[in-house]
């Protein structure tokens, strides 16, 4: 028996409760900001992109400012929040999220909500990404171009809510793996380069011939 199927017994033995995230948090929409108002430092703050981009499960420092008299205007996420992109490409890429966990309050774009919630961050961004998760959102994502899910409708889907004491072993677990993935990725990108360097060596050598006098 695992650990996890352990704490279940232990703590659920009738099975884990299941309940809709308006049920567990609420969401908020950011406010407007624009490219033009990133600053070099001052307020860290969270655009929509960034989180397709630059950000995976989890962060602690932002990658851009707005100055202070803007941030008093705008909507905030705080430790623990989740911060999702709710405006993206398609279907299947909406609702990319990252589980805020600095220190500071950060401003979030308006394409974006925060999810402030009773539950580990980690646990709810790990869930944001699972096929559970994508299966009931896939149902509310609209448009054309622009693919949009509201907050209502996230509040909507149903995640399951055991204990947070099976909600640290889950997060043990991902976040164990999610590492070994990064270190493996890192060995293989590593050496693949040595072997490109090494082709490029061996072509060169190869095709290099002493010239002919005659």
């Amino acid at each position: 028996m695992s650990r996890i199927d352990e704490l279940i017994a232990k703590h659920c033995p009738e099975g884990v409760h299941y309940k809709r995230l308006g049920e567990v948090g609420q969401f908020e929409r950011g406010r407007r900001i624009t490219k033009n108002d990133f600053v070099d430092s001052g307020v860290g703050c969270i655009h929509y992109g960034e989180i397709y981009t630059s950000y995976g499960t989890f962060a602690t420092e932002t990658r851009s400012f707005v100055p202070p008299e803007l941030a008093a205007r705008l909507r905030m996420a705080s430790h623990g929040d989740l911060v999702i992109a709710a405006t993206g490409e398609t279907a299947e890429a909406v609702c990319k999220a990252v589980a805020w966990l600095g220190p500071e309050d950060i401003a979030i774009h308006d394409d974006c909500y925060r999810f402030e919630h009773s539950l580990d961050p980690l646990y709810v961004s790990y869930f944001f990404q699972s096929s559970m998760f994508r299966d009931q959102k896939m149902k509310y994502a609209a448009g054309a171009k622009v693919v949009r899910v509201t907050g209502e409708n996230m509040a909507k889907i149903r995640i399951p809510v055991p204990p947070k004491e099976i909600q640290r072993e889950v997060v043990r677990i991902l976040t164990t793996l999610e590492s070994l993935e990064a270190e493996l990725e890192a060995e293989l990108e590593a050496e693949i380069e040595a072997r490109r360097r090494q082709y490029e060596h061996c072509r060169d050598r190869l095709l290099t011939f002493g010239e002919s006098s005659a």
